[in-house]
This record gives structure tokens, C-alpha cells and sequence, in this order.
């Protein structure tokens, strides 16, 4: 039977979240219309609103729904862009989205650095905010809650209170975190964060963007009135409904998530008895997820020998079209501790190769909602057979 450890990449699709989805398939209505069928598609909207709001400890007035966690990074940065700031920091180990949306907005971009095992620097971040000029626009910060390739998770609350101090505005990707760990918006103190159904088992094609108050959203898309005139165009009705019941399933499971741990940590000593590294391993991680590099052998092959094997991960991050590319997140762990610049223009990955930097290759694997122990037995099963052959490849050669 197969395995499926690329949860992070997308969730298979909880049971709650497909009859949702179908229930609101069959309503027929837009949720913009006045009659029968356009109500109960607009109850439908305001039910998945609350339930994904109720996830994460959020107020449902200040969600608006996207089609996914790019377009809600997207709104978040470039919201406070117009609001001002001119020099976003970003945390060296972001996300695509999150990256190239703030290096494609600005002229320059501050990257912010982490540690050997991928965690914020609060004190870089204390001491640049020290320094910061009025000219540099108002300040703002993007950072994940858990990073997507290692699971390493950030100490948001702190980062959030430091930016309040100088008077700055945070936004927070959760798109991992939600349904993995606990999340709870007040207590993190983000201003922005951003959701995406299908980590959690929902559709593809939809996302939140949390706001609190004193965010100041600024819509990127043009036309009608949806979402409180923050995101035009008709809702995904039939997306949204399974999110909002993938949310409720996810906050049910949360107690039983932590088991995970005990099973990843199992396959990791297993893998790291063969030589194996795990990136990020001292640093608090998601339950689930578990990335390892290992010397002389591509982890694009290991993906494919894995696959052959009927065990599904994946060489990094699964937002590149395809393409599998040097891990930038990796490539900023390595930079820790050696003084390189902590500005730049352009690609993050391009600034790194500059330092003589490229990170290499890790081979992920992560579960969800749907695994259990055996899965991560059998991924490990699989993976030390197939290095076992690798190895004695090499050696003939």
C-alpha cells in the first residue's frame, strides 16, 4: 500500500471537508444574490468564515478569504507597502510567496537572519529596529510561524513585541501551522496571517488572510464589493465550505497531533544512523514534519527511488512548478554566524549564491490528519534499503 508523507505540500482532503464542499456545490446560488439559494450560499460563506476564524482564535470580521496563502501573503504585503513601509524585513527562510512578493514590491529588501538550526535572530531584529530611520518608511516584518521545508517553528510573539515597540506591523504565514499546532492570533500578536486550506485537508484553491485591527489592508484585485471590498470576484463557495469544515476537523484532532512527533523521531534516528542530518533538529519543530540532508546522494534521486518504492516526500519545498531547486531555507542556516550582508536586492536565493552559498538538497517528509505510525516505518524501511544500494553503487564505481 502507498505512503504519503508530502503533507506539507497538500493534505488529502479530509471526508468532513469533500461533503462540505459537495453540499455547497449542490446550492446553486452566488452569494451576492438575495433569494433563497444565494442566502443559503451566503450562510455557508459566514459558517466556513467562523469555523477557519475559530481555528486559529481569530475574529470572523477580520478574515478575508483568497484563494490560497500566496494571494494572502501577497494582500498582507503589499497592504503594508501602501501603507508605508519601504524596506520590508523578511525572514531569510520565507517562503516563495513571501520572498518574491516583497523583493518584487521594493527596491530593497532587509533579510532578516537565523540561526544554525533556522530561528529568527530576535537580537538582530532589536538591533536593527534601533537603527532605523524615519526615511525607511514604517516598519514591517514577514515571518512564518513554522517553516516549510524543516518544521522549525519561530518565536512569533516575541518578534511581534519588539516590532510594537518601534511601532511596526508583522505578518505571520501560518499556512503550515494551522491544524498541526495550536494557534492562537491574539496571543501571537501578529497583525496579518495567513491561512491555506488545502494543508489542512480542505480543497485546493482557497485561503484566508487574517487581520487585527490596527492592520490597514489595501485590496490588490478590482471589481465588485466581496469580502467587504478587500478581495473582489465570487466566491470559491464550494472551497470555502470545505475549508471552514477541514477547520473545525483540524481543532477537533489537534490533541492527537503531538503523536507524531514520537513517530518522526523514530524514522529520524533510524535515517541519521546512516548518516543522515536533520536540518533544524535542535529547534522546536511541527509533530509531523522531518527534513534530512545526506552527502553524495541528490535528494530529486532519493524522491524517485522513494516513489518506486511506493513512498511519497519530496526534495523541498512543492511551489516550483516541478522544478526542484537549491533550498534557500537551508542555504540561510548555513549562513549563520558568518557576517555575511543582511541586505539585499532581488532573489534571496541569487543573494546567497553571491556568499558562496547554495544550500543544497533536503529531502522531506511530512504527515498529516491521515497518517499513522506504520507510514513513517515503512518511509524509513524504504529509505535505508534504497541508501544501502546507493552506497554499494558507489563503492563498484
Amino acid at each position: 500500500m502507498a505512503v504519503y508523507l508530502d503533507y506539507n505540500a497538500t493534505a488529502p482532503i479530509r471526508p468532513e471537508a469533500r461533503e462540505a464542499a459537495m453540499c455547497a456545490l449542490d446550492i446553486g446560488g452566488n452569494p451576492s444574490s438575495i433569494h433563497a439559494n444565494g442566502r443559503l450560499a451566503r450562510a455557508a460563506v459566514e459558517q466556513a468564515r467562523g469555523e477557519v476564524a475559530g481555528l486559529v482564535g481569530a475574529s470572523p470580521e477580520g478574515l478575508t478569504f483568497t484563494s490560497g496563502g500566496t494571494e494572502a501573503n501577497a494582500l498582507a504585503i503589499t497592504s503594508a507597502i501602501a501603507a508605508g513601509a519601504k524596506k520590508p524585513i523578511v525572514l531569510m527562510t520565507e517562503h516563495d510567496s513571501t520572498l518574491n512578493t516583497a523583493t518584487a514590491s521594493v527596491l530593497w529588501t532587509e533579510a532578516w537572519p537565523v540561526s544554525a538550526d533556522g530561528v529568527a535572530d530576535l537580537d538582530w531584529l532589536r538591533d536593527r529596529l534601533k537603527t532605523w530611520r524615519k526615511e525607511d518608511g514604517a516598519p514591517f516584518a514577514a515571518m512564518s510561524l513554522a517553516n516549510h521545508e524543516t518544521g522549525v517553528i519561530q518565536p512569533v510573539a516575541q518578534a511581534a513585541a519588539i516590532l510594537h515597540e518601534a511601532g511596526g506591523w508583522l505578518h505571520v504565514d501560518a499556512v503550515q501551522a494551522a491544524g498541526k499546532i495550536a494557534v492562537d492570533f491574539r496571543a501571537l500578536g501578529a497583525d496579518t496571517l495567513s491561512l491555506s486550506g488545502h494543508k489542512l485537508g480542505a480543497p485546493q484553491g482557497v485561503g484566508a488572510l487574517i487581520a487585527a485591527p490596527r492592520a490597514k489592508l489595501q485590496r490588490r484585485q478590482f471589481g465588485g464589493g466581496q469580502e467587504r471590498g478587500l478581495r473582489a470576484g465570487t466566491e470559491n463557495l464550494s472551497g470555502v465550505a470545505g475549508f471552514g469544515a477541514a477547520a473545525s476537523a483540524a481543532l477537533r484532532d489537534l490533541p492527537f497531533v503531538e503523536d507524531q512527533s514520537q513517530w518522526r523521531d523514530a524514522a529520524a534516528e533510524r535515517l541519521q544512523s546512516e548518516s543522515a542530518f536533520v536540518a533544524g533538529e535542535a529547534a522546536l519543530r511541527l509533530p509531523g514534519t522531518l527534513c534530512v540532508v545526506t552527502d553524495g546522494w541528490d535528494s530529486q534521486l532519493q524522491v524517485m527511488t522513494l516513489d518506486l518504492s511506493g513512498v511519497m516526500v519530496s526534495a523541498g519545498s512543492a511551489c516550483s512548478s516541478g522544478k526542484v531547486t537549491a533550498s534557500h531555507v537551508l542555504a540561510a542556516m548555513q549562513m549563520a554566524g558568518m557576517n555575511a550582508t543582511a541586505r539585499f536586492s532581488g532573489q534571496m536565493l541569487t543573494a546567497m549564491k553571491s556568499a558562496g552559498l547554495t544550500g543544497g538538497f533536503g529531502l522531506r517528509a511530512s504527515g498529516g490528519w491521515a497518517t499513522v505510525e506504520d507510514d513513517w516505518v515503512q518511509f524509513a524501511d524504504a529509505w535505508i534499503g534504497a541508501h544501502a544500494r546507493h552506497a554499494q553503487r558507489r563503492k563498484v564505481a
